[in-house]
C-alpha cells in the first residue's frame, strides 16, 4: 500500500493586533487609520495596518527555515479584509515540496480571510504571490488622481533613512521602533538594544513589519506627483530581503520607482519598487514592492476631473461609500 503524503501546516496562535496609526497624518489630514474618516468611508471602524500581521508569520517560517528567513526571506502578500483592534488573527503556513516556499495565508477567529501570500528564501526565490498578481494587470485607461506618475517614473533624488530604538518615525508613522516591540504580537529580544548583541548577528534587526516603515516613511522626498488630498490603503506588498537582515541604527539608501498604474471601479493604485542599499557598502540589501490604492471617492474633485478627461465619473464611483475590504 502507498502511503499518503500530506502537506503539514503550521498554525499559529491566535492574537490581538494592535492599531497605532490612529494619529497618523498626510497631506494634512487624518487617514483611514483614524475611525471618523474610516466611518465616513463606510468602513465599520480604522483598519489595522497590514504589515502588522507579518510578524505572526515569524515563528512558524523561522521554524521552516532558520535563520535564512531573517537573511534572504521573501514575504509576498495580498491583503483581502481589513482588521479592526480588539479582533483575532491566526497566521498559517503550509511548507512546498521544495524546502525553500510556503503558501501562507491569515485569517480572523471567525475564518474571515484577511491575506494570502507567499513566503520563501533566495537566493533564487520561486514565483511569489505579488508576481502571480502582477501578471495579471491590465493597463490603466485613464488616470485622475494618479494621472501625472508614468510607469518608470523614479523619484526626484535617493532618500536617506536610518531607524533608531527610539526615533519617532513622523507623520506617517507616529511611534518608535521600541513603542511598536513593545505592542508587537510577537515580540523577539533580537529587536532590543539588549537583547539584540546576543542575535546570530550579533546586533539588533529591523523586524518584517517595520521594513515596511523604513521604506515609506520618507516616500515623500521622492516626490512621484499624485492629485490629493486623497485618501489611501495599502492592498499588496512584499519585502524581499538580499542580503538581510538590516540593523537598527544603520544607514541605508532608498531608490524609488513605479511599476504599475492600475484601476479599480473605487480605486486608483500605484505599484512601486523601492530598492534598499546599504549606505556603508552601497550593496544592495533589500527589495520591497507596495500597491498603494487611492480611494476615488476620497478625492474631491474627482468626478469633475474624470468629465473632463471624458470619462464616466458614474460608472467609476458608487456613491461615498466603499466595501470593507481592501480590493485591486
Amino acid at each position: 500500500m502507498t502511503a499518503f503524503k500530506t502537506a503539514i501546516t503550521l498554525c499559529g496562535s491566535l492574537r490581538k493586533p494592535h492599531q497605532m496609526l490612529q494619529k497618523q497624518t498626510y497631506e494634512g489630514h487624518v487617514s483611514i487609520h483614524d475611525d471618523n474618516m474610516a466611518n465616513d468611508l463606510g468602513f465599520s471602524g480604522a483598519p489595522i495596518e497590514g504589515p502588522t500581521h507579518f510578524s505572526q508569520f515569524d515563528p512558524l517560517l523561522f521554524d521552516l527555515f532558520g535563520k535564512a528567513w531573517f537573511e534572504n526571506g521573501c514575504i509576498s502578500v495580498h491583503y483581502q479584509n481589513m482588521v479592526i483592534e480588539g479582533e483575532e488573527v491566526r497566521a498559517f503556513a503550509t511548507p512546498a515540496d521544495d524546502k525553500k516556499s510556503a503558501v501562507i495565508w491569515a485569517e480572523k477567529k471567525d475564518g474571515t480571510p484577511v491575506l494570502q501570500g507567499s513566503a520563501s528564501i533566495g537566493p533564487t526565490h520561486s514565483e511569489s504571490e505579488l508576481d502571480r498578481r502582477r501578471a495579471r494587470l491590465r493597463p490603466s485607461q485613464q488616470l485622475v488622481i494618479l494621472a501625472e506618475q508614468h510607469i518608470g517614473m523614479k523619484g526626484k533624488r535617493d532618500e536617506h533613512v536610518v531607524m533608531s530604538f527610539d526615533q519617532h518615525m513622523g507623520d506617517l508613522y507616529p511611534f518608535s521602533l521600541n513603542e511598536k516591540v513593545e505592542r508587537m504580537t510577537e515580540p523577539s529580544p533580537w529587536y532590543t538594544n539588549v537583547g539584540g548583541s546576543r542575535s546570530p548577528w550579533k546586533q539588533a534587526i529591523i523586524p518584517f513589519e517595520m521594513v515596511s516603515v523604513l521604506t515609506e516613511y520618507s516616500a515623500r522626498e521622492a516626490e512621484i506627483p499624485r492629485k490629493g488630498p486623497a485618501v489611501g490603503l495599502f492592498v499588496d506588498q512584499e519585502i524581499k530581503l538580499i542580503n538581510g537582515p538590516l540593523f537598527v541604527n544603520h544607514p541605508y539608501r532608498l531608490q524609488r520607482e513605479v511599476i504599475h498604474l492600475a484601476e479599480s471601479r473605487r480605486v486608483e493604485s500605484s505599484w512601486t519598487l523601492t530598492k534598499v542599499y546599504d549606505e556603508k557598502s552601497n550593496e544592495l540589501v533589500a527589495e520591497c514592492i507596495l500597491n498603494h490604492s487611492l480611494i476615488k471617492s476620497s478625492y474631491e474633485n474627482y468626478e469633475e476631473e474624470a468629465i473632463a478627461l471624458g470619462k464616466s465619473a458614474t460608472h467609476q464611483i458608487s456613491g461615498n461609500k466603499i466595501s470593507t475590504g481592501p480590493r485591486s
